[in-house]
C-alpha cells in the first residue's frame, strides 16, 4: 500500500513537472510572421512587396530583436485565388510555423484565411482585405480586421455623395466576394438616405475591357455610377469612362475603393475630383511623413498604401501584445484577447482600439484629389474634406451581427 502511494506520489509529480516544463517551453521568444498577399497582380501595388517591407519595419522597430527574440519573415503570392491562399496557409502553419498572418488583400483570400486562422488556432491580422463580413457574420475571435472596410467606405463616400445630390445610383461592381459586399453596403447607405440604385453590372476580376459595362451604366443615366472595384479594375475603370465622356456628359464615378497608387496610375488630370474614403495618407502629418521617408528606404516605388501602413501598424501592436504575455504563447486566441485588451497607439493611426468582434478603430477621412495645378510635390495628391470620427466610422457595435458579441 506504501510503496503504491509512493509511486503515485512520484508519477503525481513528474506529471506536474512536466507539464510545467511544457508550458514553459511553449511560452517562447520565436515568431514566424507569413505576408501573404498579391505579388504580382492588381493589388500588388496595394500590399504585396511593400506589405512585406512593412512587416520587415514592424518587426525591427519592435525592439523586441535587441531582447533576444528570434523574429522571422516569410512572403508568398496568393494570386487572388483562395485555394492558393488556403493552401499556402496550411503549408505555412504546418510545416514553417508561422504564428500570424498579415496582408490578405482580395477578400476572398482572406476570408478563407480567416477560417484556416480559427481552425489552426493562429494570429489573423487582415489590413487588405475589405469585406466587412470578416468582422460580421464570418467574424472570429483569431482575426482582426485593421485598416478599412466595405461598411466605412460605404458610409464614409456614399453618404457625402448623396447628400451632395447624387441620389441615383449604378453599379459596376467586381464579381467575387468584395465586390458583392461594397455593392451592398453602399446601396444599404444610399437608399437609407433617399437615394435610389437603378441597377447593377458585375465584371470578372482582372478585367481589362469595360466598354459594354460603361455603356450599361452611361444608359441608365444615373447621376453616380459606383465603381465597387480595387486596384487595376479601378483604374481601367475610370480611364475607359474619360473615352466614352461619361464624366463629361454630366455622370460622376464614384471610387469607392481607392488607393494612393491608383491616383498616381490615372494621373491628376484624369482623377482630380474624385472623393473616396481612406484611413491613412502618407502626407498627414510629421509622423507619417517620416515613416514614409524610412519606407521609401526599403521600397523605392512609392509612399505607402493604408493597406501597407496597417501591416506595420497591426505587427507593432501584436509584438506588444506578446511582450505583455511575456513570450509567444503559440495560442491565437489568446493573443488577439491580449491584443483586444490593450489600447492600440502608432505613428500611423494614432490611438484607438479593437472591438469584441475584431474591428480595428480608428478615424477615417474623406479625400478629394487635388487638380494638377493644387499639387506642389510628387505624391502630393489629396486635399481632406471631412474627418470621420473613430466612432462614427466603422459599423456600431450594437448592429453588428458578429457571434462573438454579447448583445
Amino acid at each position: 500500500m506504501k510503496k503504491r502511494s509512493m509511486a503515485a506520489l512520484v508519477l503525481t509529480t513528474s506529471l506536474v513537472l512536466s507539464g510545467s516544463a511544457f508550458a514553459q517551453a511553449k511560452l517562447d521568444k520565436v515568431v514566424k510572421v507569413g505576408s501573404l498577399g498579391d505579388q504580382s497582380g492588381l493589388y500588388a501595388d496595394i500590399g504585396g512587396p511593400g506589405s512585406s517591407a512593412a512587416a520587415q519595419m514592424a518587426i525591427e522597430d519592435s525592439g523586441l530583436l535587441a531582447k533576444g527574440w528570434k523574429i522571422d519573415l516569410i512572403s508568398a503570392d496568393h494570386q487572388n485565388k483562395p485555394d492558393v491562399g488556403v493552401n499556402i496557409g496550411k503549408q505555412w502553419i504546418d510545416v514553417d510555423k508561422v504564428d500570424v498572418f498579415v496582408d490578405l488583400a482580395s477578400s476572398g483570400v482572406g476570408l478563407a484565411i480567416s477560417n484556416l486562422a480559427k481552425d489552426k488556432n493562429v494570429v489573423n491580422l487582415n489590413s487588405g482585405s475589405a469585406s466587412s463580413d470578416l468582422t460580421g457574420a464570418q467574424c472570429s475571435p483569431n482575426t482582426v480586421h485593421w485598416v478599412y472596410d466595405t461598411w466605412m467606405l460605404a458610409n464614409g463616400t456614399g453618404k457625402a455623395l448623396v447628400k451632395s445630390g447624387g441620389d441615383s445610383w449604378f453599379f459596376l461592381t467586381a464579381d467575387y466576394a468584395f465586390g458583392h459586399a461594397l455593392e451592398r453596403d453602399t446601396a444599404a447607405v444610399v437608399t437609407a438616405n433617399g437615394g435610389k440604385v437603378l441597377g447593377t453590372v458585375r465584371h470578372p476580376l482582372n478585367n481589362a475591357d469595360f466598354s459594354s459595362f460603361l455603356l450599361q451604366a452611361q444608359s441608365t443615366k444615373a447621376k453616380i455610377i459606383g465603381l465597387a472595384n480595387a486596384g487595376g479594375d479601378t483604374t481601367n475603370s475610370i480611364k475607359q469612362a474619360a473615352e466614352f465622356g461619361i464624366v463629361a456628359g454630366g455622370q460622376k464615378l464614384a471610387g469607392m475603393l481607392l488607393f494612393i497608387t491608383d491616383v498616381h496610375a490615372l494621373g491628376l488630370k484624369v482623377a482630380q475630383g474624385l472623393n473616396f474614403t481612406e484611413t491613412f495618407y502618407w502626407d498627414a502629418n510629421d509622423k507619417t511623413r517620416a515613416f514614409t521617408k524610412r519606407f521609401n528606404e526599403k521600397y523605392k516605388k512609392g509612399p505607402p498604401t493604408m493597406v501597407q501602413a496597417g501591416v506595420y501598424s497591426s505587427l507593432i501592436h501584436y509584438f506588444k501584445a506578446l511582450e505583455a504575455l511575456g513570450g509567444n504563447p503559440h495560442d491565437g486566441r489568446a493573443v488577439v484577447a491580449k491584443m483586444k485588451e490593450m489600447p492600440t497607439d502608432d505613428d500611423l493611426f494614432g490611438k484607438g482600439s479593437i472591438r469584441a468582434d475584431g474591428r480595428k478603430i480608428h478615424p477615417a477621412y474623406l479625400f478629394e484629389v487635388k487638380k494638377p495645378s493644387e499639387s506642389k510635390a510628387p505624391w502630393d495628391y489629396y486635399k481632406l474634406v471631412a474627418t470621420i470620427p473613430a466612432e462614427e466610422a466603422f459599423i456600431p457595435l450594437d448592429k453588428s451581427v458578429c457571434p462573438l458579441v454579447k448583445k
